[in-house]
């Protein structure tokens, strides 16, 4: 009974299913059953790396009995999407030996030689894996089971179980890697191993920086692989394959790209404002309002029109292009300010968010731009090509016909948003032209698509270019590596939306970033143990790292340095210690 019980669990899961069940299932009223892939993410990535969808068990979390039908499966909605309820993870562990019985039920359930259980239909299943509450003395705390196969058919199992020890600072408690090699051999029978080492080195992790943006998802970390590991926690060696990982989150007010940020968020409020007819204008600024600066900017150009313009004020003239190119000293060798503003786009420095404080004063703003040009007092130079309709009305006055304009609606504001767009994208494309990165032209500055479009496609070249700008002041990035990056994420955003969560990878020479972790602590420090080959390949992992490796742990002390001292002056960081080995089921 409870076999076929436990066969009906998994079989329901399979069968008329294209898709991950939204909902978990409960067995026998103690378990959770829940199927995970796909894009999301899977809670046994650190231990294991296969690719395809999971069964992840634990313990039930019950509803409480008022709870509507419609709400209970809400919640399970949720939970099935994140993994972890909003339960303490802790709870959701499932005692080893409760883990264990349920690990060889699904052994027999994949097992062709059972024929009690109608296997012979059955297609093979998904690895599956069960959370343990390491109340055992090895501190189980996960159990996984992953089936071998030889075309369609089950020909036996991996069994893995990870332990976890920790956080502790004591070295002496690290095993020897002669140890470890040996403890291997003896398991598996087998007289030759093969050893890789993996570490992780944090090259900037923002929470660690400054304790006010410790909610900020921005990292740049290393990975760094190598073969023939020597001793355990040793540095890696020259010869090895090193990833960069870098995910950032723009708008860190530390960044030299931070005043263009918040130029884009102007351009963002506009946006929306055209998109549902309600605009934010921000406070009214203390300093000259935008009527009055557009004002001054329109008798300059009479003035220089009539020939009475003498002097011209260069400091004004400097903080234009400041205020376009808005990047400081450190960077300016890779974002050269823009000195060719045309009239529009000085015109959006005047307007932009520090300046235009309500609808009223963009349409009193705009007013007297077309009221100029009408009279033919200004006869403004404007980029060849330029789109917008505010040009097409500067192009009409140079014959003296202008179209009737009605500042009413949305209007001025759309005007406002198609200039600072223009303006926009010329400045990211100066950067990334500078770079020789002329695979952009056609994606992300095209004008085809519509202007919702436009802006999610001007946030994404922002978001690529706080990534250089970051990379080229830590690692003093030169060009090949920044075109390699730049393409990278080029490709990525061309058919992905804006995404500030996703870390993009780019293979990097070690020797860029030695200096980082030469002397530093790894984040993570991993070897893995192998003999066998193909199926028969088993593989034992010693692991360090800063933070817990499991949720359901016990401890939280995550990536914290050691109160107690070593020598009585270096602090010491606190590792939590995890082992992963493997055994073999053979069914035939």
């Amino acid at each position: 009974g409870v076999y076929v019980n436990v066969l009906f669990s998994f079989r329901m899961r399979e069968e008329g299913k294209d898709s991950i069940p939204e909902h978990p299932y409960l067995y026998e009223t103690d378990v959770e059953i829940s199927l995970v892939g796909g894009s999301c993410k899977s809670p046994v990535e650190k231990f294991w790396n296969g690719s395809s969808a999971v069964y992840i068990l634990q313990k039930a979390t019950h509803h409480e009995e008022s709870d509507s039908m419609e709400e209970s499966r809400a919640d399970d909605a949720v939970y099935a999407s994140e993994v972890l309820p909003k339960e303490s993870p802790g709870a959701l562990a499932l005692s080893v030996g409760r883990a264990k019985q349920l690990i060889s039920l699904y052994t027999m359930v994949q097992n062709p030689n059972v024929p009690s259980l109608g296997m012979s239909d059955l297609l093979v299943l998904p690895p599956l894996w069960a959370r343990c509450d390491a109340s055992d003395p090895q501190h189980t705390c996960w159990i996984g089971a992953e089936p071998l196969r030889a075309a369609s058919k089950v020909t036996g199992l991996n069994i893995y179980t990870v332990s976890c020890d920790g956080p502790t600072a004591d070295k002496t408690r690290f095993p020897n890697l002669e140890e470890l090699k040996m403890e291997h051999k003896i398991r598996h029978h087998s007289s030759l191993v093969t050893t890789k080492g993996f570490a992780r080195y944090e090259l900037i992790a923002a929470a660690a920086i400054e304790d006010t943006i410790a909610e900020s998802g921005s990292n740049i970390y290393v990975d760094i692989t190598w073969n023939g590991v020597e001793r355990i926690l040793e540095t890696p060696p020259v010869i090895s394959a090193a990833t960069l990982n870098i995910a950032l989150e723009s708008g860190d007010p530390r960044s030299p790209v931070f005043q263009l940020y918040q130029e884009l968020q102007f351009l963002l409020a506009l946006a929306e404002g055209v998109k549902t007819d309600l605009t934010e204008w921000p406070e009214p600024s203390e300093s000259e309002s935008a009527l009055k600066l557009v004002q001054e900017f329109l008798t300059d150009l009479k003035k220089k029109l009539d020939g009475d313009y003498i002097f011209e004020d260069k400091s004004e003239t400097e903080k234009i292009k400041c205020d376009t190119a808005a990047v400081d000293s450190c960077i300016k060798s890779i974002f050269g300010e823009r000195g060719d503003l045309d009239f529009t786009e000085q015109l959006w420095c005047k307007m932009k968010s520090k300046c235009v404080s309500s609808h009223q004063e963009l349409i009193d703003c705009f007013t007297l731009v077309i009221k100029s040009l009408e009279r033919g007092e200004i006869q403004p130079w404007i980029h060849q090509g330029s789109s917008t309709f505010l040009s097409q009305l500067i192009q009409q006055s140079y014959h003296g016909k202008m179209e009737d304009v009605s500042l009413s609606d949305i209007t001025p504001i759309q005007m406002l948003l198609e200039v600072g767009l223009e303006k926009m994208k010329k400045d990211y494309v100066s950067f990334f032209i500078e770079q020789k990165s002329l695979l952009l032209q056609d994606y992300f500055i095209s004008t085809s698509v519509d202007l919702q479009e436009q802006v999610h496609r001007v946030q994404k070249l922002h978001h690529m270019l706080e990534i250089m700008v970051s990379c080229t002041g830590l690692l003093q990035f030169r060009h090949e590596n920044l075109f390699s990056l730049t393409q990278i994420c080029m490709k990525y955003y061309k058919e992905n939306p804006l995404n500030e969560k996703h870390v993009f990878q780019l293979p990097i020479r070690p020797a860029l970033v030695k200096k980082f972790y030469q002397n530093d602590n790894p984040e993570v420090w991993k070897v893995e143990i192998s003999s066998g080959h193909g199926q028969k390949e088993v593989k034992t992992t010693w692991q360090v790292s800063t933070n817990a490796p499991v949720e359901h742990g016990t401890s939280n002390n995550s990536g914290l340095l050691s109160d107690s001292t070593v020598n009585g002056s270096t602090e010491e960081r606190l590792y939590f210690i995890t082992m992963t080995q493997c055994s073999q089921v053979q069914f035939t």
